[in-house]
Formats: structure tokens, C-alpha cells, sequence
């Protein structure tokens, strides 16, 4: 298991919509260590932080945003070549096939599994 500083230096966005599950995470993985990007709500939002943005480590991605799915972002995020966990409680039969592949991490959850999940 990691530490409480298992993030230590690393840039990590956190797209995720709802607002106390998102203060939640920013606040633990701020707690471990990561300087968090966002979080933000929207893809578009997203997109333009991920588009300014230089360098990101990680992102943690919840699946569905208001009434827009997160693809959009996963697809900019492996462009860049960026590691993301979805953050999710939709089950993984769901999940479309180009994403199959990518780790889930069901709500709610520790930071320490999100480090383990984007940084083994």
C-alpha cells in the first residue's frame, strides 16, 4: 500500500461534476501529495484546461458529467499520452470497447488506490 505522500509531485486533473465528491477528492489527493488540476465539471472545461496546461502526471475522470460522457477528454488525454483512472459507479459492460482497457475506480475510494491505479 502506498503512503500518505504517494502523489508527492504529481500533477493529477480531476474532472468530476458533483461538487462534494469533487472537493472530497481534491481534498485527499491534495493530502497525498498531488497538486490537483480542477476540478472541473464540464468536457469542455476539461478540454481547455488539459489544452493550457503543459504537463499532467495522471487525471481522475468521472464517466458522466451533467449529460455529456467524458470521452472526449480520455481521447485528449491519451493523445498526450496522459495515464487516467474513470472514476465511476457505472459497471464496467458499460464502458465503451476503445476504453476497455482502462483502469476503474469505484466512488468512492481511496487516493491511494487512484496512486496505484495511474502510477502502479
Amino acid at each position: 500500500m502506498m503512503g500518505p505522500n504517494s502523489l508527492t509531485g504529481r500533477r493529477v486533473l480531476l474532472v468530476e461534476d458533483d461538487y462534494f465528491i469533487a472537493d472530497e477528492l481534491r481534498r485527499d489527493l491534495a493530502k497525498s501529495g498531488a497538486e490537483v488540476l480542477g476540478p472541473v465539471g464540464r468536457v469542455d472545461e476539461a478540454l481547455a484546461l488539459i489544452g493550457r496546461t503543459a504537463h499532467i502526471d495522471g487525471a481522475v475522470l468521472d464517466i458522466k458529467l451533467h449529460d455529456e460522457m467524458v470521452y472526449p477528454v480520455a481521447d485528449a488525454l491519451l493523445e498526450r499520452g496522459v495515464p487516467f483512472v474513470f472514476a465511476t459507479g457505472y459497471d464496467k459492460s458499460v464502458i465503451p470497447a476503445p476504453y476497455a482497457k482502462v483502469r476503474r475506480c469505484e466512488k468512492p475510494f481511496e487516493p491511494e488506490i487512484v496512486a496505484k491505479a495511474l502510477f502502479g
